[in-house]
């Protein structure tokens, strides 16, 4: 069974598509970027405040979902700059601990957003009860 997943307090999609998926026992959950959900609107700064931000709606969607960090098995981090892979990669850090997931880490434009630093979507695997 296939779920199409809008958690409340999430950001609102940008495009044509859903914050998450949710196909048996894994969620995909959609690249997010640093929209603040409290007001809908993207937040610039520093490459540390936008992967807090980034991290932390995946955090969100996730929970909405019934999973953690924990059970994130793969994600795929998009940089504007390669400069910022290791101030990002210390936030990073700070939201899975020992629990590492595969990972992807690309340097990349941002179309819709110029001032977007960081996008991440994540894969979990966490089985129904």
């Amino acid at each position: 069974m296939i779920e199409r997943l809008k958690p409340a307090g999430s950001p609102e999609p940008r495009g044509p598509y859903s914050p998450a998926v949710r196909a048996g026992d894994y969620i995909f959950v959609s690249g997010q970027g640093p929209i603040n959900p409290e007001t809908d609107q993207m937040e610039t700064g520093d490459i540390r405040r936008q992967t807090r931000l980034v991290l932390a709606n995946i955090e969100r969607i996730l929970a909405a979902a019934g999973a953690t960090m924990k059970d994130v098995v793969k994600c795929h981090v998009y940089l504007a700059d390669a400069d910022d892979f290791a101030a990002m990669n210390e936030v990073y850090a700070e939201f899975f601990g020992e629990a590492k997931p595969a990972r992807t880490t690309v340097v990349t434009g941002f179309v819709v957003e110029p001032k977007m630093k960081v996008e991440i979507d994540a894969i979990a695997y966490k089985p129904r009860s």
